[in-house]
């Protein structure tokens, strides 16, 4: 792709097939056009944030080289949400499928539906881990480095490696 850049996304699922869940939004990213799926993080079993009485979730992380802006970026992502079977529900309720914008190159966007680098995930394990296998080196613009963020928030919220990959 000519005039691409590298983005990071978020993935999560806690209903139904949660891996198949991911697998095939994986799937439908890479078959977008404009983006292309380069490197996949491990997946991590996690227990819920905010709401607790709901399945635990499968996450991950990716890498995607595309030539999308942001903010077309972020109406593909909602694209293959649906595409998956996500459903309304409410605020970190149980979801089919979660796809977040975590990174976009190294711009900086402010928006009423749309902020990046995302804008809670130096409080999440499930997002910095997966992350931090990607870009091990990173570092955002207040100087914190992705292994500063995770131990601030380790202990926080239960999350184990799990066995198979996507």
């Amino acid at each position: 792709m000519s005039g691409s850049r590298l983005a990071y996304l978020s993935l999560g699922s806690n209903v139904g097939d949660r891996l198949g869940n991911l697998r095939h939004a994986l799937q439908l990213l890479d078959a977008t056009l404009g983006v292309s799926v380069t490197r996949v993080a491990g997946l991590y079993e996690t227990e819920p944030v905010g709401v607790q009485d709901q399945p635990w979730f499968l996450n991950s992380a990716v890498e995607i080289s595309t030539d999308l802006s942001p903010r077309l970026l972020l109406a593909a992502v909602k694209a293959v949400e649906r595409a998956v079977g996500r459903t309304p529900t409410y605020r970190w309720g149980p979801r089919e499928i979660d796809v977040d914008i975590l990174l976009y190159g190294d711009e900086t966007v402010s928006e009423a539906d749309l902020t990046i680098p995302h804008p809670r995930m130096q409080e999440r394990l499930f997002v910095l881990l997966p992350l931090r296998e990607l870009l091990p080196g990173w570092v955002d613009r207040q100087g914190h480095s992705l292994s500063e963020m995770i131990e601030k928030v380790r202990g926080t919220a239960e999350l184990r490696p799990y066995p198979e990959r996507l």
